[in-house]
């Protein structure tokens, strides 16, 4: 007889809504129907871990220990008038916390066995409050401590016993007894008891390992594990809107994908619900009506194949090197144990002759500075130890991954230009993973979801994606409070599209904003504009009038801008492994020249004698959405890098060159605001050799949104960090020389629907615009927001691939786009195609470049 137990887990966000719990009490219901007794196991209330954590913390350093206990009870007071219940439920517990909380101020110190019981609190707190809620909902429910079902073992590194707790999770009869006298239990996640009843915390992840130990306890029929994402999926859905959800996996296969990186379900979960049998469920709470994935024992395997890709970041790898360790017995053993001593749990490993590298996980292991210096001096007997932080690990997940590395050639192929750490493949042939520099995961990442999962059609494994799920009511567009102009514009456009497409146009009064933002910064000097992005003559004249400069990078957009705008026009040129002929010509018109290089100083000093420059450096790390567009580090050819500064400075002296300008630009498509404050810095230093310089040129690569939901680049927040570089050095000017932030949102490319074609699940929309009309896409795995701007308000009912008519495979402008019932004739809008679109078209196929229209004030 199956047994009559369902467990059902409930996380922070689910257990602090009204919502949550109206979902609560119906999943408990339709277990009930079934004949079983529902157990939810439920968090604390959001936001009460981070609270006990600070009451802690002002407990330890003398602050407000009182206050803390109101932020604490304010928070759940708050709850209860929410979901009209009583807070006198909550009295002894809150005693408890006052008591705890003095005793801890009193000493200036809280014990591993105090912060556990004033975690447990929270969770104790937030079921107390629940049973409330659902007995009011007239949903009878037995309220469990889990202390007394959980019993914790004795821990091998002391310091983990009371706040890293293992709990048996062994069948228990008596329990089983016990609760089956009940129609409904609620109970709490994340704490235990150990053989002195002193309460213990599971650590990270807790709540779920104590739903999956509870379930091996009952012997339940299932685990449910309830969040607010609806499964796991081929990639983190968050930063991948294209992931798939997993509609099954066997428990190896979960275990891989969480102890990767997936953060929908904590590895230790699943243990105790494969050594029983029983299957887990994971659930969406905002949306329980979606069946979530399926983790089982019969789930079917298919054949080798990558299931998912997995990332975790912040890791610390330990690189231990000796020829003394060839074949020399006990040599893993002797290092292991230094990291045992340190209660330091290792990762992935990886050796050879004479090198070990392992992998620290940071959320597996606490690594103060003062524990990694000491782990390093106890290794020192051994190795010669170093540590490389800021690593992230980037994992192929699936079955048979040995079997299928002749088909994973194009994914390899994008880590020809990584810096890789390290190379592990699993023994149990699940996964492949690289560890590489943190900065660089998300685009690798994007690559290779889109290498890996955009061509698969659904089927027994793969589900509906992310966006599929959570936004079928919506188009592509972005999310805005405003409508964008191309919106408010539509008959405009249509109008031109019916003179012919493919063909960009751009939006006048959009160029004159951008314009006027970067003009208004109040730390900016000079702001140029990177005419690469966009040499239409009318946007030349619409940033000259609205007083812009224009940075060049040859001598034909020099002679644009003179033809175009007139020799009155400021022009910083730039260009990169010119010949003389260029540079020589160039010395001789009105425009500021940039040495990008020590080699015409080298070779052709005479050029240069009494000449006023700028030279680019290179600050030796690059930024942005692509390698591609990453234009500083070893792997660009850009600037002169820190270690020829000296032969700089003595080149210069020599041909009396002036140097009185210093550039840098790292990349493109960069968000962070601070990055240009650190380029800055990076001038000024560099500038103390050079008493001439008085400009600190920053570059461009102000980032640009072009995914939903993704918020507009921050410049109040770059002028106020620039604005302090300017107070710390107020003889250097700041330049500014964006080009993609000015242009990008102010252009879209139209084209019009030529074909459609169905191959199984695939659907693919043709278009007559291709990887010759819009490159980057194809060059840089760029994204476009795509609409059917005929049929604008049409909702979306189909996920389709758009091309166009290159004859080549890499012409792909648009992958698993939700659109409507897209016809031949329709006009797509492929938006934020200002930049590097027209610029970058080309006649291959002899298929024509595009055409251009700007629109001016309506």
């Amino acid at each position: 007889m199956s047994s009559p137990f369902a467990i059902l887990k409930f996380g922070g966000t689910s257990v602090s809504s009204p919502t949550g719990w109206s979902t609560i009490a119906a999943q408990a219901r339709r277990h009930q129907a079934k004949g079983a007794v529902p157990v939810l196991v439920c968090s604390a209330l959001a936001g009460t871990t981070d609270a006990l954590e600070a009451l802690l913390a002002a407990a330890i350093e003398g602050g407000d220990v009182e206050a803390a206990v109101r932020d604490v009870q304010s928070l759940h007071a708050s709850f209860a008038d929410t979901h009209g219940v009583s807070l006198q439920v909550l009295e002894a517990d809150l005693a408890t916390l006052r008591r705890l909380a003095l005793g801890a101020s009193l000493l200036a110190e809280v014990s591993p066995r105090v912060r556990a019981e004033v975690l447990a609190l929270g969770e104790l707190m937030s079921t107390r409050l629940g049973r409330a809620v659902l007995n009011r909902m007239e949903l009878s429910t037995h309220w469990l401590d889990a202390r007394t079902a959980m019993r914790a073992r004795p821990a091998a590194v002391a310091s983990r016993h009371h706040l890293a707790a293992e709990v048996d999770f062994t069948a228990d009869p008596a329990l089983q007894q016990a609760l089956a006298a009940h129609s409904c239990v609620i109970t709490q996640g994340f704490i235990a008891s150990d053989e002195r009843g002193e309460t213990c915390v599971l650590g990270r992840g807790g709540s779920d390992t104590s739903a999956a130990v509870l379930a091996g306890k009952l012997q339940a029929e299932v685990c449910e594990i309830w969040t607010d994402v609806p499964g796991m999926f081929t990639a983190d859905p968050r930063t991948q809107p294209g992931a798939r959800l997993l509609r099954e996996l066997d428990y190896a296969e979960a275990m891989e994908i969480a102890t990767t990186g997936a953060k929908v379900l904590h590895p230790r979960a699943l243990a105790p619900v494969q050594a029983h049998g029983i299957e887990m469920h994971i659930r969406c709470t905002p949306k329980p009506e979606l069946p979530g994935t399926r983790i089982a024992a019969d789930a079917p395997s298919g054949p080798a194949q990558v299931k998912a890709l997995s990332c975790r970041r912040g890791l610390v790898l330990v690189s231990m090197e000796t020829l003394g360790m060839w074949q020399q017995v006990g040599f893993l053993a002797d290092v292991f144990a230094v990291f045992r001593d340190h209660g330091l749990s290792v990762d992935t490993v990886s050796t050879s002759e004479t090198n070990v590298t392992v992998t620290l996980d940071p959320t597996a292991n606490t690594m103060p500075p003062e524990v990694m210096e000491a782990l390093l001096a106890d290794l020192s007997p051994h190795c010669h130890a170093t540590l490389i932080s800021a690593c992230a690990s980037v994992s192929l997940v699936g079955r048979g991954i040995r079997s299928i590395l002749h088909r994973l050639a194009p994914a390899l192929e994008q880590f020809e230009e990584q810096r890789v750490h390290l190379v592990s493949q699993a023994a149990s042939d699940l996964n492949l993973t690289f560890v590489v520099d943190e900065d660089t995961a998300s685009g690798l990442l994007a690559k290779l979801h889109s290498l890996l999962f955009a061509h698969r059609g659904a089927d027994a494994l793969l589900g509906p994606t992310w966006r599929e799920l959570f936004a079928p009511a919506t188009s592509d567009a972005p999310r805005v409070t405003t409508r964008p102009w191309w919106q408010v514009r539509r008959s405009e456009l249509l109008d031109v599209a019916r003179a012919g497409t493919p063909v960009y146009v751009y939006d006048a009064p959009t160029l004159v904003e951008r314009a006027t933002q970067l003009t208004s910064l109040r730390s900016i000097s000079t702001a140029l504009y990177a005419m690469k992005a966009n040499a239409h003559p009318d946007v030349l004249r619409l940033f000259a009038e609205h007083g812009l400069g224009f940075e060049c990078v040859s001598l034909g957009e020099v002679q644009r801008v003179h033809e175009v705008v007139g020799h009155g026009a400021q022009i910083l040129y730039t260009p990169n492994f010119a010949p003389r002929e260029e540079i020589e010509a160039a010395l001789a018109l009105p425009l500021t020249l940039t040495l990008d290089n020590l080699h015409p100083l080298q070779a052709w000093p005479e050029l240069f004698s009494d000449r006023e420059v700028f030279v680019r450096l290179d600050p030796g790390r690059g930024r942005g959405h692509h390698r591609k567009v990453r234009t500083a580090g070893a792997h660009s050819k850009f600037g002169v890098a820190s270690d020829q500064l000296d032969a700089l400075q003595t080149l210069t002296e020599a041909c009396g060159c002036k140097v009185v300008g210093l550039h840098a630009h790292a990349g493109s498509g960069v968000l962070e605001a601070t990055a240009w404050q650190q380029t800055a810095s990076f001038l000024a230093h560099v500038a103390q050799r050079f008493d001439q310089v008085r400009v600190l040129d920053l570059g461009g690569g102000l980032g640009v949104p072009d995914r939903p939901g993704r918020g507009a680049f921050d410049l109040a927040a770059l002028d106020d960090t620039l604005s302090a570089v300017v107070d710390a050095h107020p003889h250097l000017e700041l330049w500014l020389e964006p080009g993609r932030f000015l242009v990008a949102e102010a252009g879209v490319l139209l084209a019009r629907t030529t074909q459609l074609k169905r191959k199984g699940d695939l659907r693919y929309v043709g278009v007559d615009a291709g990887m010759h009309t819009l490159l980057r896409p194809a060059l840089y795995g760029a994204y476009h927001h795509v609409v059917d701007l005929t049929q604008l308000d049409a909702p979306p009912t189909q996920t389709a691939t758009v091309v166009g008519p290159i004859c080549e495979t890499g012409d792909v402008l648009a992958r698993d786009r939700r659109l409507p019932d897209v016809t031949e004739g329709d006009v797509l809008l492929f938006d934020t195609a200002g930049a590097y679109g027209a610029a970058m078209a080309n006649e291959y196929n002899l298929r024509g470049r595009p055409r251009e229209h700007l629109l001016r004030r309506g």
